[in-house]
């Protein structure tokens, strides 16, 4: 606990760390904005999240800048804390982190963030409205939380729909296999149940959060949206757009915004999403305009000005901040909450510590990657659950549960059965992990390779029609 320790003076006070976590917050930022070396950066950033956990082994409360500790803050010390029981996930729309190789606990993030669990009733309620098998990301548990989804099945019931909403950060001009896992499920709702999608690109924040200049920003968020095309969406039935070029375009969507500025304070947002003195207004501002798509008056152009048509948006849990805010201001302005629906994150090859990182080419699956780096990639970097040696691993099994080989065919392998055969397989030692990697390079590679040629079938006269405001082909 060196750095909880004053100069010699005995254990600092929850006011002192307080400060010196401000200053470290600082010092990472002033690192990153002077382009430091990554290794400076990580042991800063390392510093940083080791003097949280310590904050709040102190205090009992999570760090939020801008919320010095009351003065009576100090929780009791009862003796050391069952294993694991002070690690908290790390789970932000800007970081995930963990230190379980099995990946965040979902189940304590449903109580953080006081959402709902995807049980079974549920994904039986969705295959009886629906009429069609449950998507396989639903049967096993990758969409896990949830709010107002019932609500939304209820409505559907008595012929009141409903559209969707997603969307993507385009940080990249290439997108990696986790960043399909929205999309897929997304189309695979708009199929089911008839009904449209808008597909926000958030290239204003990029541009306000990363070292980009406004013409990569919305270079990239053009080349996003051709993978996205290539998911298979039906143009009579999607509308994709530039945050960049609708907000000047949609006097409609800009009101929404304000609306939201307005019923939304600075001290919400510093202690929803951690922003403080140095960041400029843009990222201040930027919440509102991710939670104007929630409203269905912002797309005058498909819902004819209708404000009561409610959103449904399935999205990675850590996008729940903007919607948890999103949905708090709804009533204020005379808007129905949006539902969501929440995914698990898409491990890194490395392990399920972090997800996967568009800078990292090593810790993730590009959109792409030949056949070659395919099996290159897994061969070399996936983190395997298997034993050191042969004899071992025939003797005690491997641990499917940390194997990301496994962790990968669960979001792509649509065979349940199967899926569980090796499982069984693995676990039992009858499956070696090079044979398991094997499996994994043989569901990938087709699959990338076959996304891949639906890309080269998307035009710029594509993209022009799914990105140009217009009706869809959908009557409410």
């Amino acid at each position: 606990m060196t750095d909880c320790q004053s100069d010699g003076e005995g254990a600092m006070s929850p006011l002192e760390l307080y400060e010196k976590l401000t200053e470290q917050g600082d010092k990472v930022r002033a690192l990153k904005t002077a382009k430091a070396v990554k290794a400076e950066i990580d042991t800063a950033v390392q510093s940083l999240l080791k003097m949280k956990v310590d904050y709040k082994q102190m205090t009992g409360q999570d760090y939020k800048a801008g919320c010095p500790p009351s003065e009576n803050s100090v929780v009791p010390d009862n003796g050391p804390a069952a294993d694991g029981a002070d690690d908290e996930d790390t789970v932000n729309p800007w970081a995930v982190s963990t230190t379980s190789a099995k990946g965040v606990d979902y189940d304590k993030l449903i109580v953080r963030f006081g959402s709902s669990k995807i049980d079974k009733e549920l994904v039986d309620r969705v295959e009886n409205v629906s009429g069609q098998k449950p998507h396989r990301f639903l049967r096993r548990g990758i969409f896990f939380s949830h709010r107002d989804m019932h609500q939304v099945l209820d409505a559907y019931e008595k012929h009141k729909s409903f559209y969707l909403y997603t969307g993507r950060g385009p940080s990249s001009e290439a997108m990696h296999v986790g960043h399909l896992i929205p999309f897929i499920f997304t189309k695979w709702l708009q199929d089911v149940f008839d009904i449209p999608l808008v597909i926000q690109l958030t290239d204003d924040e990029k541009y306000l959060w990363k070292d980009l200049t406004l013409e990569d920003c919305h270079r990239f968020a053009v080349e996003n949206a051709k993978d996205i095309i290539a998911c298979g969406f039906d143009v009579n039935k999607t509308f994709i757009f530039s945050d960049l070029d609708y907000m000047g375009a949609s006097p409609e969507f800009y009101r929404n915004v304000v609306k939201i500025q307005k019923h939304v304070t600075f001290n919400q947002v510093k202690g929803i999403f951690g922003f403080t003195d140095s960041d400029c207004i843009g990222k201040i501002s930027f919440p509102a305009i991710q939670a104007a798509p929630s409203f269905s008056n912002s797309f005058p152009q498909i819902f004819r000005g209708r404000k009561d048509v409610q959103c449904l948006i399935p999205c990675a849990i850590d996008q729940d901040p903007y919607f948890r805010m999103t949905r708090d201001v709804a009533p204020r302005i005379g808007y129905p909450k949006p539902a969501l629906l929440h995914s698990t994150f898409f491990p890194a090859l490395q392990g399920a510590q972090t997800k996967m990182s568009a800078s990292d080419a090593n810790s993730s699956i590009f959109l792409t990657d030949t056949p070659k780096q395919i099996k290159n990639k897994i061969n070399k970097h996936a983190f395997s659950g298997g034993k050191d040696t042969v004899e071992e691993h025939r003797k005690y099994g491997g641990n499917a549960d940390v194997d990301v080989s496994f962790m990968y065919l669960t979001f792509f392998l649509e065979d349940d059965e199967q899926l569980e055969k090796i499982r069984q397989d693995y676990t039992s030692g009858a499956l070696l992990t090079g044979e398991l990697k094997k499996l994994l390079i043989e569901t990938l590679q087709p699959m990338i390779s076959e996304h891949q040629e639906r890309r080269k079938q998307v035009t710029d006269e594509t993209v022009k029609q799914f990105m140009t405001p217009r009706p869809l082909s959908f009557n409410f």
